[in-house]
């Protein structure tokens, strides 16, 4: 059995982008060729500067999956900010381990499946845009939470917060979805933080400070 696998068909370009990117490339090529078109050089080379940092802000790379049976991937890239049990939690009944990990605007911003299971509920909340690195984040900015539940009854929720800058939260999974470890999900546009809540007996991989990959870095191990 190979170590990886592919959750999502490979992309066939070399720079693949997500399609929700599309619209803010489009409008920036298009301001850029207004301003190179009445000799306004300055500003079309800030143009174009902008729309190179957007294409870069959607990039939406290939990942190869661990093939790990009990693994729980990352389902973001960015910086953990917290990694510890935690109870009585709005997204968890009981105890759980609750992991956090912010995404700065020069992470790649697309967001995968953590565990392969059952799409229980989706439940998105139209909150503040506090800066998504502050715990009252978790609680009062605008997020939308994902229930997983795997063959073996194990429960996993992963929330997507909506930052300072953010203002878009996309999910393309719904309530009854059968998902696999790995799987592209959704988006953050423009800076955010995703919290990942495991059962308490999830022997935890990552502590706080460590750079993860969304879809390759192995958060923990479920028991």
């Amino acid at each position: 059995m190979s170590d990886f696998f592919w959750s999502d068909p490979p992309n066939h370009t070399a720079f693949p982008v997500v399609s929700a990117g599309y619209p803010y490339i489009f409008a920036s090529v298009f301001t850029t060729a207004v301003f190179a078109v009445l000799g306004l050089t300055v500003l079309a080379l800030i143009g174009l500067f902008v729309t190179f940092f957007i294409s870069y802000f959607f990039r939406d790379p290939d990942r190869v999956i661990p093939n790990h049976k009990h693994a729980v991937v990352s389902p973001a890239d960015g910086k953990v900010i917290f990694a510890e049990p935690v109870v009585n939690s709005l997204y968890f009944k009981g105890a759980c381990i609750k992991i956090s990990i912010f995404m700065s605007i020069f992470n790649v911003h697309v967001n995968r499946i953590p565990h392969e299971g059952l799409v229980k509920k989706v439940h998105y909340y139209p909150g503040k845009f506090f800066s998504a690195n502050l715990d009252k984040a978790s609680k009062h900015n605008e997020h939308n939470a994902v229930f997983i539940e795997n063959e073996q009854g194990k429960n996993i929720c992963m929330v997507q917060i909506a930052g300072l800058i953010a203002r878009r939260i996309i999910c393309k999974v719904q309530e009854g979805d059968t998902v696999a470890r790995g799987q592209r999900f959704g988006l953050i546009c423009f800076g955010s933080r995703l919290d990942v809540y495991l059962p308490p007996d999830t022997n935890l991989n990552v502590a706080v400070g460590d750079r993860v990959k969304a879809g390759t870095s192995v958060l923990g191990d479920l028991t």
